[in-house]
């Protein structure tokens, strides 16, 4: 019997122990951050703008410091794209548990949208099992300081039912001020109408995925070249001038430019042939 009572006692105390351990180990853990990480200065919905000073903390679960820092933190917007990235700075001794962290994530949007923060993890193995991720669902502000318009040159059944081949029209995009307007208009248009825009009669002949490879402007020539996404599966003749009538109006509405050159992949002969 006082064999059995010592044993009940002995498990009794490594049982203690352990969950001693484990408190230590895990204490200061939040019910909404279960997986080791701490943000004091944000929560989910609400609304950021630019300068955005985030603070926080970091601690076990896979989380930890390297070299002064304890991770990064990338905002994208409502479709995917990222449009900020920030180291997240170590404010305490990145060689403990708990890590203390801040850094200023500066951005620009042109539009009152949602986004989402990413925090990703210091992983300084490179090993995907090593890495940690948590985002923080967001509103993005309209932060823009300097804007300016531009227009971009689609179809539009409501304007021209018979949908004619040469036929395009004009819609305005406010767009972040920049010197290279002409590349600027290009981005706009690639991106294809918005919603409002479908539902107002506006099409496009682009394909998705079509990127810009290069664009010069000389002596009132504008020369693009585009990668062969922009040829791809086109088929007809009237969809193939469509497609070059978007993308020729939308430079010419820049006085520097009197003619266009369009190449794909360095290309100019026989391309967007029906």
């Amino acid at each position: 019997m006082k064999k059995i009572i010592i044993s009940i006692i002995i498990i009794a105390v490594v049982v203690s122990v352990g969950a001693g351990f484990w408190y230590i180990k895990n204490k200061g853990l939040p019910p909404e951050a279960p997986n080791g990480l701490m943000i004091y200065s944000l929560k989910a919905g609400d609304e950021i703008s630019s300068p955005l000073e985030i603070s926080g903390y970091v601690y076990a679960n896979g989380w930890g410091g390297f070299e002064g820092q304890v991770g990064s933190v990338r905002l994208l917007d409502n479709n995917g794209n990222e449009i900020a990235l920030a180291i997240l700075t170590a404010t305490s001794d990145w060689m403990t548990d708990k890590i203390n962290f801040s850094t200023i994530l500066e951005f620009e949007s042109l539009n009152s949208q949602e986004g989402v923060l990413v925090f990703m993890n210091e992983n300084p193995s490179g090993l995907a099992e090593n890495s940690r991720e948590f985002n923080l669902p967001v509103r993005i502000a309209v932060t823009a300081s300097e804007t300016m318009k531009v227009k971009v040159y689609y179809s539009n059944s409501v304007k021209d039912p018979e949908l004619f081949c040469e036929n395009v029209y004009s819609v305005e995009r406010e767009i972040p001020k920049t010197e290279g307007v002409a590349r600027a208009a290009l981005e706009e248009l690639l991106k294809g109408p918005t919603d409002s825009e479908k539902a107002e009669g506006f099409s496009t002949g682009i394909n998705p995925g079509v990127t810009i490879q290069s664009l010069t402007i000389e002596d009132g020539i504008a020369k693009v070249d585009f990668n062969a996404q922009l040829e791809y599966q086109i088929g007809g003749s009237c969809l193939v001038t469509a497609i070059r009538r978007q993308i020729i109006e939308t430079l010419k509405q820049f006085p520097t430019i009197s003619d266009v050159v369009i190449s794909i992949d360095g290309r100019i002969e026989d391309i967007l042939q029906p």
